[in-house]
């Protein structure tokens, strides 16, 4: 993201509603579209119908409610630039981790390759949260999603495009993020949100690197696992934060400048960390290191990452 974009897109942010004020809104013609079982809930709630995909719009239409994970609300941020700009949109996440619903980046999957679109006009109008979905979340989905919203606080802060105002923001974020349990807790919600509109104004790095050119090879060859980009960048986030805190004074350095405890955030990703899924991951890891390496989320890393340092990661010993 360039400095005129960032500046952009923080000049603007989706309005925050409860369930309460989404259901007294003025939508006018208004179309839920998701999945079931949640979308067709938030339809019966505001009485509208209900639709499994896009292309099943009508074309008289004020307000769309996308409701899902980050997938599916950056392909309606997308959609709605590509074919109805002047609608009004309205995000509800079922999971966390992307913090799609409040980012100005649309991130599209074409066959396993990354598409990714950045304007403000990928920003919803409105985002709104149902606390309750956090209980309906599968156990191992919402720990990968604790570990995006993990992923987009870290490498935000760390990126060397970050200014000092946004690095207090984020510092202030990772400071609540310590005292959050990892697991299904509704206040993942509202942090995915927050750190994912901080991380979009400056860069991420190579977790993001890794979860980009992992993710299609690991669904190809091991179709038993859990490889989204949620789960990767959880996979990742300890071992690449303990690279990047070797590899450089950088992060030890921010972290004491802006009151963190290195070895406590070290040890709280930790938790994250899955070995038996590392294993697994690992020889993709070595066959894909090139592309890695060439990833642009990888060349703005907080810390050079060079071929050779691919060793460390097979090394499999991180502290």
């Amino acid at each position: 993201m360039t400095e005129a974009d960032s500046r952009t897109a923080a000049a603007r942010r989706p309005l925050c509603w409860s369930p309460r004020e989404l259901a007294d809104a003025d939508l006018g013609a208004v179309v839920v579209v998701g999945s079931p079982p949640r979308a067709p809930r938030i339809a019966g709630s505001l009485r509208c119908p209900w639709v499994a995909d896009l292309n099943q719009l009508p074309q008289d239409l004020d307000t769309l409610v996308v409701v899902g994970g980050g997938r599916r609300i950056d392909q309606a941020k997308w959609w709605r630039v590509q074919h109805r700009p002047g609608l009004r949109l309205v995000a509800i996440a079922t999971i966390w981790g992307s913090g799609a619903e409040n980012s100005p980046i649309a991130v599209l999957d074409h066959d396993g390759v990354k598409e990714i679109h950045l304007g403000e006009q990928y920003l919803p109008d409105v985002r709104c949260t149902f606390p309750e979905f956090a209980q309906e979340i599968p156990l191992s989905l919402a720990r990968s999603g604790c570990g995006d919203v993990w992923t987009h606080a870290l490498e935000g802060f760390l990126s060397p495009l970050a200014d000092r105002p946004l690095r207090e923001e984020l510092a202030a974020l990772i400071g609540d993020l310590l005292g959050l349990p990892i697991g299904r807790d509704p206040r993942w919600f509202e942090y995915s949100a927050l750190a994912c509109a901080a991380q979009a104004r400056s860069s991420v790095g190579l977790v993001h690197g890794i979860a980009h050119q992992l993710e299609a090879p690991l669904r190809a060859n091991q179709a038993d696992g859990n490889w989204g980009h949620a789960a990767l960048c959880s996979l990742f986030i300890y071992p690449v934060m303990c690279f990047n805190r070797q590899g450089s004074d950088r992060f030890a350095t921010l972290a004491a400048a802006f009151g963190l405890d290195a070895d406590g955030l070290l040890a709280h990703l930790s938790t994250l960390f899955d070995p038996v899924g590392y294993d697994r991951a690992l020889p993709e890891l070595r066959r894909h290191w090139a592309e890695t390496l060439r990833d642009p989320s990888t060349r703005l890393n907080s810390v050079l990452v060079r071929p050779g340092a691919l060793d460390y990661f097979d090394r499999r010993v991180f502290a």
